[in-house]
């Protein structure tokens, strides 16, 4: 099968076409350099994602605090993620930096404040 992608890795965006078969990466053309190879490999053998969130601040300045993950996570494990993370609820204050929940459902990724909410 033929698959298409525009890498993201830099700013030239080139489209790569990847032939798979059985889940397995046959050939790649269209990339201009090495970093297109490894996201599309990456993409088709096992995606990674990111998340930027929220959670609830309890008693600060702002409702909420934006939180993101420490480091890509398995795509099929965003939603059970963010189930995770709409459990939380902090009290304030919360500082940047501050670990919310370590190793999120044993990920290898922490979730971590990304803007610090002081106290009303």
């Amino acid at each position: 099968m033929l698959r298409e992608f525009t890498c993201i890795m830099c700013p030239q965006g080139c489209d790569i076409q990847v032939e798979v078969k059985e889940g397995k990466v046959v050939s790649i053309s269209g990339n201009k350099c090495p970093r297109g190879k490894e996201y599309v490999t990456q993409e088709v053998v096992n995606p990674m994602r990111n998340i930027a969130t929220s959670v609830l601040v309890e008693g600060g300045e702002l409702p909420l605090a934006s939180v993101r993950l420490t480091r890509p996570i398995p795509k099929d494990r965003i939603f059970d993620v963010m189930n995770e993370i709409k459990k939380v609820s902090l009290p304030a204050p919360v500082k940047e930096g501050q670990i919310v929940i370590p190793n999120v459902l044993g990920l290898g990724s922490d979730v971590m404040i990304t803007k610090t909410v002081d106290k009303a």
